[in-house]
């Protein structure tokens, strides 16, 4: 695939919408900003996101369809359906997909959406930074373009995230007699977060980046269970395996995922997906995706304590008070 989508759609600048954000009146569930006239699609700061996330994983005829509508968004908002298709080279019934895909009922709307994003981009705002590192940069360059990634990767995240899976998952996980986490490799740091936050609001969890040992740890889960797998390409089996014991055993599931299609949402109940900053050969997608995995932890991890506040607070001040010493000067103990 050429870079046309991502370099084009990154240059759009536009901000995330905050989480769970509506416009008044409009009947969008939670999480998702309408377009003018759409309910429930995503806005153009959402539709920018949903094109970086999905495009690696489109059939190579969706995207040239998404080639189009990122290099010319005013263009194709002026296009029907067929007109499109033969611009593009593909069928009528591929733009459908392609729209379908990128949260639209149908052509028509990804239309309204494609106009919003145009009417953006001719604002006035500055085109975003190319963002690919190369073995020269200078050090200084190379903060600059991590930084930035970093900032778009969390924005796109914020943007897509569904927050009524969201707020699902987090119910589950403050009433969850225990809560196991899996993940492999990155993902593995990932799910020792989550569990290091939750247990120092007095809950019960646990981190699994053995796949043996997720296994055999997910039979012993019984509905009030909570188990969560973290995986960007959501095709891990090691991580895919444990999720399926947990799903059977009637546990509540959550999938932490860069592909919302990808295979471990088939053993989820609630699907959470995350963006990932531009890949490229100093910079894997396995690195780049930690980032917006923490936003996603982070999001249910302050969901919790504020559901649990009553325990939370008290379990947290009691962690800090436990640790106090460790963090003074000469470290709190007496010298022997």
């Amino acid at each position: 695939m050429t870079q046309n989508v991502k370099e084009i759609f990154a240059s759009s600048g536009t901000p995330a919408a905050a989480p769970g954000a509506a416009p008044a009146g409009s009947s969008a569930p939670a999480g998702v900003t309408a377009v003018a006239g759409v309910p429930g699609a995503p806005a153009p700061a959402a539709l920018a996101a949903k094109v970086r996330t999905l495009a690696p994983s489109m059939t190579r005829s969706m995207q040239r369809v998404a080639e189009a509508v990122a290099g010319d968004p005013a263009g194709c908002a002026a296009l029907t359906v067929t007109g499109l298709a033969e611009l593009t080279g593909t069928s009528e019934a591929t733009v459908v997909r392609t729209a379908r895909l990128l949260g639209y009922p149908g052509y028509r709307d990804l239309r309204l959406a494609l106009a919003g994003l145009a009417a953006q981009q001719q604002s006035g705002r500055a085109p975003a930074i190319t963002t690919d590192i190369a073995v020269d940069d200078p050090i200084a360059d190379v903060v600059a373009k991590l930084a930035y990634d970093e900032q778009q990767t969390l924005a796109d995240t914020a943007a897509g995230l569904d927050t009524v899976q969201l707020g699902a998952a987090v119910a589950a996980l403050a009433t969850a007699r225990r809560t196991d986490v899996y993940g492999i490799g990155a993902s593995a740091l990932v799910a020792q977060d989550l569990t290091q936050k939750l247990l120092r609001i007095g809950l019960i969890a646990h981190a699994h980046s053995d796949p043996h040992l997720a296994v055999t740890n997910a039979v012993q889960l019984r509905a009030g269970d909570v188990a969560i797998a973290i995986t960007h390409s959501g095709s891990t089996g090691d991580v895919i395996e444990p999720l399926r014991v947990a799903f059977e055993r009637g546990a509540t599931t959550v999938a932490v995922t860069g592909r919302p299609d990808a295979p471990v949402t088939q053993y989820a109940d609630h699907v959470l997906t995350t963006s990932t900053a531009r890949e490229s050969e100093l910079r894997p997608a396995a690195m780049s995706s930690r980032t917006s995995q923490l936003l996603v932890v982070d999001c249910l991890f302050v969901g919790v304590a504020q559901r649990t506040y009553e325990t939370a607070a008290p379990a947290l001040a009691a962690s800090y008070e436990a640790l106090a010493h460790r963090h003074s000067p000469r470290g709190g103990g007496t010298r022997r």
